[in-house]
């Protein structure tokens, strides 16, 4: 059916238009001939936004990341994954000028106290640089910033679980690295070491701050409700075998009237998980 039929009298041909939101895909043609869907690039999701500093009050350019990307189905912790593009890498904003950087939902809420002390701890001691903005982050570039986030944090004294999820995210990062690198390439084994080694230390302290942060802090908890923490921290215990810990986790979210159903199924699907764990574990 051609819905903008009846468009011919004003000289104008539209043809077989069903789909009006179907969008363009572009094709390439390989050295052997045959076409392929063109994969985009990292850049065409990225735009450049102007942001004033909470602290120095200069304003400076940053990239975001638009709202073209294509959500894909998260790793079981959570960790977010969209199509053609690592989004955990532009989710800082870092002044040039100071030296301030923060996780994105937390750089613009600070207390003046907590300027006064970034402002003696870190913008007193910052070297700027002279380097444009790149045009894309790599993920060594993106994992700098979080840990100048982080340091950030601990300078301005902020809640435990910001700088837990920092940790999180950076945790996020070095799996994200590790997945780029080519796993056929024996030259690249260190680097894939470093980075399990690097993700593992900083998993274990994200985990550690969500569980104190859980205790001492009110919810939202870095934008999550109570369940999603809940079942956050669940996979963190599965994952150090912690499995008292992640079931309690479960258990909860199981008997909690404010879970989704998608909720409830990941925490069902992670029970079983645990107790294929803890078979196993008795049989050895």
């Amino acid at each position: 059916m051609n819905l903008l039929s009846g468009l011919e009298k004003f000289g104008l041909k539209a043809d077989a238009t069903t789909n009006l939101f179907e969008e363009e895909k572009k094709v390439v043609v390989a050295e052997d001939g045959t076409k392929k869907e063109a994969v985009p690039d990292e850049s065409s999701f990225l735009l450049d936004k102007a942001i004033r500093c909470t602290v120095c009050d200069k304003v400076f350019k940053t990239k975001m990341v638009n709202s073209r990307v294509k959500r894909l189905e998260p790793d079981l912790d959570l960790r977010p994954r969209y199509e053609y593009i690592d989004t955990l890498k532009y989710n800082t904003k870092s002044c040039p000028y100071c030296g301030y950087t923060a996780v994105s939902r937390y750089f613009e809420h600070l207390s003046s106290m907590q300027i006064k002390l970034v402002k003696e701890q870190i913008c007193a001691n910052f070297k700027a640089s002279d380097d444009i903005e790149p045009k894309l982050l790599s993920y060594d570039e993106a994992i700098e910033r979080y840990k100048l986030a982080l340091f950030c944090s601990i300078a301005k004294k902020a809640k435990t679980s910001e700088k837990a999820y920092t940790c999180l995210n950076i945790a996020w990062l070095f799996r994200g690295k590790y997945e780029s690198l080519d796993p056929n390439d024996p030259a690249l084994e260190q680097e894939r070491k470093e980075c399990k080694e690097q993700e593992e230390a900083f998993y274990a302290q994200a985990f550690e701050g969500l569980n104190k942060a859980m205790s001492t802090e009110n919810y939202p908890i870095c934008g999550m409700d109570e369940c999603t923490m809940d079942y956050l921290l669940a996979t963190m215990a599965y994952h150090f075998k912690k499995f008292d810990v992640a079931s309690k986790c479960i258990a909860r979210i199981q008997q909690s009237a404010a879970a989704s159903k998608k909720m409830k199924d990941r925490a069902y699907d992670l029970k079983e998980k645990i107790v294929n764990e803890i078979k196993k574990s008795k049989q050895q």
